[in-house]
C-alpha cells in the first residue's frame, strides 16, 4: 500500500471511529521499519488525532487513547528516536474526561463532510438506535451512487437513528424535501442536534403540507419527527406525502417487521394522486429466517420487491462480515 493510500485510510478508519483491529497495522509497520524518519506517522498523526475535523467533533477519549497507544507501539518498535508529538497528543488525552457521547466523522466525495454525535455504547437508554449501522453507511453510498433517485423529490425515512443515511442523501442528492423519523424521544432528540450540526435548518411544524425552501436549490426542506409505526393513522402520515421512502437496518425482528410493513401500506393508499412511493430498505442479513420472514411477510399483503445489484463504490469505512441487502418494494 502507498503511503498516501495508507495514510488516507487511517484517516477514514480514525474519523469514523472504526475498530481499531480493522486498521492496516502491518502495513504500517512494514513502512516504518524501511524508513529512517518519522514523517508517516505524522502526517497519520495530523490526518487522525489533529485533524481539524476530529479536533473540532472528537471521537471517544478512550478510543483515541487506544488508538495512539497502538502509533506509539508501533514507532517503538520501528525507531529509537522518541517521537514528541505522539507522546505530547497522548499526554493531552490523558488528562481528558471520558464522556458517554462522542463523535464520528464521515468525508464525502465531493470534500464535504458528516459528524455525528453518538452514544459511545451500542445499547443505551434501552435503544440501538443512538450509533450508526453498517446498513446505513451501505445505503447512503448507493443513493450517492444513484442521485437522480432522490433529486428534487420528498424523502420519507423510516427509523432514521442518528440521522448519518439521510444527512448524506440531503448533502449529496438534492433532495426537494426530507422527513426524518423515529419513534424513540431520546433518538429524536439527538437526531434533531445531528441535523443542526450539519447545517440544516428544521422545519418546526410537521403538521402543515411539505414545501421546499424558497430561494435555494441546494439545501432541502428538512423536518424531523416522531412516528410509531404502530399508532399512527394514515391521516397523520398523509401529510408527508413523499415519493421515496427509505429505511436502513430496520428488518431485524419479526415484531417490527409487522410494524414496518404495517405502516408501508399505510402510506401507499394515502398519496393525493394515487401514486406509489418508491421504497427502498436496506439491511444486514444477520438471520436467514428473519430475512426469509420479511419476504413471506411482503408477499402475504401483496407488496412485490426486487433485490438490487450490489453498488460498486465503497464510500465508506465499514466491515462487510455479513451479506448486506437493499430491496425496492413494489407497494
Amino acid at each position: 500500500m502507498a503511503p498516501q493510500a495508507l495514510i488516507e485510510v487511517f484517516e477514514r478508519r480514525f474519523l469514523a471511529a472504526r475498530p481499531l483491529p480493522s486498521f492496516p497495522w502491518r502495513s504500517l509497520e512494514e513502512k516504518l521499519k524501511n524508513s529512517l524518519d518519522s514523517e508517516l506517522l505524522l502526517n497519520i498523526l495530523q490526518k487522525t488525532v489533529l485533524n481539524p475535523l476530529c479536533v473540532k467533533h472528537p471521537p471517544s477519549v478512550k478510543y483515541t487513547r487506544c488508538f495512539l497507544s497502538e502509533l506509539i507501539k508501533k514507532h517503538e518498535a520501528a525507531h529509537t528516536e522518541p517521537l514528541d508529538e505522539l507522546y505530547e497528543a497522548l499526554a493531552e488525552i490523558l488528562s481528558a474526561e471520558e464522556s458517554t457521547q462522542c463523535h464520528r466523522s464521515y468525508l464525502l466525495p465531493s470534500g464535504n463532510s458528516i459528524s455525528l454525535s453518538e452514544s459511545t455504547a451500542i445499547i443505551s437508554q434501552g435503544t440501538t438506535g443512538l450509533v450508526t449501522w453498517d446498513a446505513a453507511l451501505y445505503l447512503a453510498e448507493w443513493a450517492i451512487e444513484n442521485p437522480a433517485a432522490f433529486t428534487n423529490r420528498t424523502v420519507l425515512e423510516l427509523g432514521s437513528g442518528v440521522g448519518f443515511t439521510g444527512l448524506a442523501i440531503c448533502k449529496m442528492c438534492s433532495p426537494k424535501a426530507y422527513v426524518f423519523s423515529d419513534c424513540h424521544s431520546q433518538v429524536l432528540q439527538q437526531l434533531k442536534g445531528n441535523i443542526l450540526l450539519n447545517g440544516f435548518l428544521l422545519k418546526p411544524d410537521s403538521t402543515a403540507p411539505l414545501q421546499p425552501s424558497v430561494g435555494t436549490l441546494v439545501s432541502p426542506t428538512v423536518m424531523a419527527v416522531q412516528l410509531d409505526w404502530d399508532l399512527v393513522t394514515t391521516e397523520q402520515i398523509s401529510v408527508f406525502q413523499p415519493d421515496v421512502i427509505i429505511a436502513a437496518d430496520v428488518v431485524y425482528d419479526p415484531e417490527i417487521i409487522l410494524s414496518l410493513i404495517g405502516v408501508l401500506q399505510k402510506l401507499s393508499v394515502c398519496q393525493a394522486d394515487q401514486r406509489s412511493p418508491e421504497v427502498y430498505i436496506a439491511f444486514t442479513v444477520r438471520n436467514p429466517d428473519t430475512y426469509q420472514l420479511f419476504r413471506t411477510e411482503l408477499s402475504r399483503v401483496g407488496i412485490g420487491w426486487q433485490k438490487l445489484p450490489s453498488h460498486n463504490q465503497k464510500l465508506f469505512p465499514y466491515e462487510k462480515h455479513s451479506e448486506m441487502v437493499i430491496v425496492k418494494l413494489l407497494v
